[in-house]
């Protein structure tokens, strides 16, 4: 495991009044049909569970995989499949739920994907959302923080496959 020097850049009390906060927002939106909230895994798995927990509305849950980063911190630009949805979107209400939108390749890619399944609507939520970094023109409907260029950690994101437990979003000093 690489030792990162990091500084904590979100801390845990700020991600859990926000995360109660967007779930207040989405419980308007999901009372308004049935929806199905999509954890793009692995880095959203924390945020997802915190989220659909702050949720007060009835949700299904569906999970994908993907990969876009491999060992390296910026996006590689090819985005990977790597596990797919167990139920058909057809019709439904689809609540996209990502970790980080930086390159925006991610979330475009997989918002095709899903609206050629013919979802009733696609509604999309990133914890964090680096509007500087974007390669491709998208938003995400909901967004947990804005951040600059930098490379973070923690709450989920990781490096290398560590650094995921860390309670807190924290951004790296030292990778080169």
């Amino acid at each position: 495991m690489t030792n990162l020097n990091t500084t904590q850049l979100i801390d845990e009390k700020r991600i859990a009044a926000r995360v109660k906060e967007l779930g207040r927002e989405l419980s308007l939106l999901c009372k308004d049909g049935e929806w199905t909230a999509v954890s793009v895994l692995k880095g959203s798995f924390m945020f997802f569970a915190d989220l659909i927990r702050a949720i007060d509305a009835d949700v299904k849950t569906e999970f994908l995989g993907v990969s876009s980063y491999g060992n390296a911190t910026q996006s590689t630009g090819e985005v990977k499949l790597t596990l797919d949805l167990t139920s058909a979107v057809e019709g439904k209400n689809v609540l996209l739920v990502e970790d980080i939108v930086d390159s925006g390749l991610t979330m475009d890619y997989l918002a095709k994907t899903l609206r050629a399944r013919s979802p009733k609507s696609i509604k999309t939520c990133a914890l964090l959302f680096k509007p500087g970094a974007l390669k491709v023109d998208v938003k995400p409907d909901y967004v947990g923080f804005e951040i600059g260029n930098e490379f973070v950690v923690g709450y989920g994101l990781d490096y290398q496959g560590y650094y995921r437990n860390l309670p807190y979003i924290a951004q790296v000093n030292n990778i080169n």
